[in-house]
């Protein structure tokens, strides 16, 4: 009597019928996250209007709060709330139109 192993079938040539290898696990490292909420964080501060379209500014309050957890708790808080200050002292600036920032009269 043969024994069938049910993880033989997953060996072999199965990948293509998932469309190949897997893609890669990310290796980003919270230094590389708390890098790029930096810098975020200065062009915004640097910005005397919101420098970024509509779509990116939406997609950017999305992603910085996603990013902070790459950091110790407090240093996350900080930088979460410090964009979100920005984000509202910006968008007290001017309004958005068709992705451009026009001064509130």
């Amino acid at each position: 009597m043969s024994h069938h192993n049910p993880s033989d079938a997953f060996r072999g040539g199965q990948m293509e019928l998932f469309g190949g290898e897997p893609p890669p696990v990310s290796r980003s490292t919270p230094e590389e996250m708390r890098a790029y909420l930096h810098a975020l964080l200065a062009e915004a501060r640097a910005a005397s209007t919101m420098p970024w379209p509509r779509e990116r500014a939406r997609f950017y309050r999305l992603l910085v709060p996603q990013l902070s957890f790459w950091l110790p708790e407090e240093e996350g808080a900080r930088l979460r709330a410090a964009f979100a200050a920005e984000l509202a002292r910006l968008a007290s600036a001017g309004t958005q139109q068709d992705g451009r920032v026009t001064p509130r009269k």
